[in-house]
């Protein structure tokens, strides 16, 4: 494949001149191989760049004028086209040229292939899948139902371990008052107890009291008893102990006072 591009080395207008170094200074750069075929000092070459030049490329005059690329009898465009397809790193693909390795317009195609590509193959590959169950057959089915019953079974084992949890919290619940009340009651029997021991201590002082009473009451029925001027030792008894005593009858002396 030759690139050709026409050119007019004698052209007086300063822009054609400008565009026609930047299409050769690019092409340079990218070491593509080209061949320029100028149309000012050879008229074959205006008139072949003239009638191959598509029709709806050509300006409103119907006169091209250069640069104008073609890859041997292909056009492939004029400035303009050229600098769009530079801007998009096109260039290879605007002249109709494989892009070297390693270069932006190499990546960008392995990009677009891969895209490409990568859709294909999921169409493919949504075409060939087969459902498990049409693969596995009843096997699958056995194991799915298999699985099945082992969540029902842990669901379960998690709804008993639920009913014994609130069955110990009730039985707690219930048995701390039943300890509570069983306290209440070893304290009631306490106070019961201690109040008998007080009662059965105040039985046994009131009945020294009357037994001392008692006592009194019969010395002095002995003492009203006894003979007149007869005196005799009665024995006291008293909290501290027995005590003696000269009981005086009536009608004695007091001489006779004292025994």
């Amino acid at each position: 494949m030759v690139i050709k591009v026409f050119l007019a080395s004698s052209s007086g207008s300063t822009a054609i001149k400008k565009k026609q170094q930047d299409v050769v200074g690019f092409l340079e750069a990218l070491k593509v191989d080209y061949t320029p075929l100028d149309i000012a000092c050879n008229e074959d070459n205006r008139m072949w760049m003239r009638q191959n030049v598509p029709e709806d490329k050509k300006p409103a005059n119907g006169i091209p004028l250069p640069p104008q690329i073609f890859n041997e009898e292909s056009y492939c465009g004029d400035y303009d086209t050229f600098f769009d397809a530079k801007e998009d790193n096109l260039v290879y693909t605007f002249l109709g040229l494989p892009p070297p390795p390693g270069s932006k317009e190499a990546e960008q195609a392995d990009k677009d292939n891969i895209v490409e590509n990568g859709t294909h193959a999921e169409e493919n590959l949504d075409d060939t899948i087969v459902p498990v169950e049409d693969r596995n057959g009843d096997s699958n089915k056995e194991v799915k139902q298999a699985t099945d019953e082992n969540e029902e079974g842990e669901g379960d084992e998690e709804e008993q371990e639920g009913a014994a949890k609130e069955e110990t919290a009730e039985t707690v619940g219930d048995e701390a008052p039943t300890e509570k009340e069983e306290e209440e009651a070893a304290v009631e029997e306490t106070d019961e107890v201690t109040e008998d021991t007080e009662g059965q201590a105040e039985e046994e002082e009131e009945q020294e009291e009357e037994d001392l009473q008692s006592e009194e009451e019969e010395e002095l029925r002995q003492l009203e008893s006894a003979p007149c001027g007869q005196g005799f030792e009665v024995w006291r008894v008293s909290p501290a102990g027995f005590s003696p005593s000269v009981a005086h009858l009536k009608g004695s002396s007091s001489k006779d006072s004292t025994l």
